[in-house]
């Protein structure tokens, strides 16, 4: 099924897309759908006696291990992933900020930590925003169980509720890209329906040349079973200026990266320095301001600033480098830069949405080549689109910047998505444009598919180690002391 754009790019808050993002949306959404529960039914509807609902081990786990809910209260259970790496990703509190009624696509990052620091100190949450709904739950009420994993997916947390003598619990699964699912769901998108969808990129190629050879105007014909074209439109130039403003952020902002590594934020003085060594953004100096853009956007993303996922918030910084790139050094961009920003981000999510539903975009599940190589294979994509390449040359770009990021390890040092992350998305910006570029030389003939490539991410992805899984248990997470400010 095709992937809706404004599913895979998401407006939201750092620094992780299925550690932070995934977890606020849960917890969100669980805290609305208790509220609404609580609010429509009578008091003398619900049971004398609680009835746990929840399977014999997790039963075990909530009421007769380390932890015993108290009467109107909230536990939080994390699994896998979401334990091992939730303290550097802030996963802890976005659990807390969701239950209490933060929206990650709307609330202000200015706003979370102080409410944070509220909710530590009172242990206190309003359910779902409601004042009137106030149930016991802090930090000291979320047990971590990084070596459980889940059958669905390694992202698992588990709310469980007593609330008025009842208790109430569910699951959800962050799939990656801020999505959700629970166990009796589908992942929560936009469905999109017509004769375009597309599950292949034999199919998308196909499809774009039956329309004059455009993949994003593929993407448009699925996006407008779902929205009509002013409102796709509208919605791309609200994604295209989110990441605009999260770059110009970040290139304003100075001092250390929280966490406790020590990281400096660079984009400030790379910026000061750029803007008069080239004034005027010459095609000289473009690698240097790819890697600029990358860098300011995968700054505020650690810093917990807003970020579009792209297709998550730990490949963030790509996509928006490679437009910069696309709209400054581009005939293209340069006469006709909304346009092109609109093509640039549908061609996109064209690739992206294969790379979703045929594989995985979650560094938890397949490692970084699922994230940083997805994104990069998406904005080569976009670049080739954009520089007038065919629809197989547009493929052939996606599958020479994913071919070669294959086996790409995520391994964040003390599980914050800074070191190796941050300067990733930079190298991986300029794989991009040359991926692009090398597909633009040649006639859209290539002997290895996207979709091979796809294929063999995800089997490398399912023979990868766990530790090299975005648990901060291998690799530069192992070897490189914590105390080394450098990436």
């Amino acid at each position: 099924m095709t992937v809706s754009t404004f599913e895979l790019f998401r407006i939201g808050v750092g620094p992780s897309s299925s550690h932070t993002v995934g977890p606020m949306r849960a917890g969100l959404e669980f805290a609305r759908s208790l509220r609404e529960h609580l609010t429509t039914t009578s008091a003398d509807d619900i049971p004398s006696t609680a009835d746990s609902g929840l399977a014999d081990d997790e039963y075990v786990e909530l009421v007769g291990g380390a932890v015993t809910q108290d009467p109107e209260s909230i536990t939080v259970i994390l699994y896998g992933s979401l334990a091992a790496t939730g303290a550097g990703h802030g996963t802890l509190g976005a659990c807390l900020l969701g239950l209490d009624g933060a929206d990650p696509a709307t609330v202000d990052p200015d706003f979370m930590g102080p409410r944070l620091e509220e909710i530590r100190r009172t242990r206190t949450i309003n359910l779902a925003g409601d004042e009137s709904l106030q149930v016991q739950c802090g930090f000291e009420d979320i047990v971590l169980r990084p070596t459980v994993v889940r059958t669905i997916h390694t992202n698992a947390v588990t709310f469980s509720a007593i609330v008025r003598g009842q208790r109430y619990k569910q699951t959800f699964y962050s799939i990656g890209g801020g999505f959700i699912r629970t166990k009796e769901e589908v992942p929560d998108q936009d469905a999109l329906t017509g004769p375009w969808l597309f599950t292949s990129s034999k199919e998308l190629v196909a499809k774009a040349e039956q329309l004059g050879g455009s993949v994003a105007e593929v993407q448009r014909k699925c996006e407008q079973s779902r929205r009509s074209d002013p409102q796709i439109n509208a919605d791309l130039d609200a994604i295209a200026e989110a990441m605009s403003d999260c770059a110009k952020r970040g290139v304003s902002q100075e001092g250390i990266l929280p966490g406790g590594l020590g990281v400096r934020r660079r984009a400030q003085k790379w910026y000061s320095d750029l803007i008069i060594d080239d004034p005027h953004q010459t095609a000289e100096f473009s690698t240097d301001w790819v890697n600029l853009v990358a860098l300011a956007v995968n700054e505020e993303n650690a810093a917990g600033g807003r970020v579009v996922t792209a297709p998550t918030n730990g490949a963030a910084g790509i996509i928006p480098a490679v437009g910069f790139y696309a709209l400054t050094f581009t005939p293209a961009g340069r006469k006709d830069p909304q346009g092109t920003a609109r093509r640039f981000l549908l061609a996109a999510a064209a690739v992206g949405s294969l790379y979703k539903e045929r594989a995985s975009i979650s560094g938890a599940e397949v490692g970084c080549q699922g994230e940083v190589g997805s994104a990069a294979s998406m904005a080569a994509a976009g670049l080739a689109e954009v520089l007038g390449g065919t629809p197989q040359q547009v493929e052939n770009a996606a599958e020479i910047a994913m071919e070669h990021s294959l086996g790409l390890t995520c391994d964040p040092i003390s599980g914050l998505v800074q070191v190796p992350c941050i300067e990733r998305n930079a190298i991986s910006a300029g794989k991009a444009i040359n991926a692009a570029r090398m597909s633009l030389r040649g006639d859209g003939t290539h002997r290895v598919s996207l979709d091979e490539v796809i294929t063999t991410m995800k089997e490398t992805g399912a023979d990868m180690s766990d530790r090299y899984k975005e648990t901060a248990g291998g690799g530069l997470a192992l070897h490189v002391a914590v105390n080394v400010p450098e990436c």
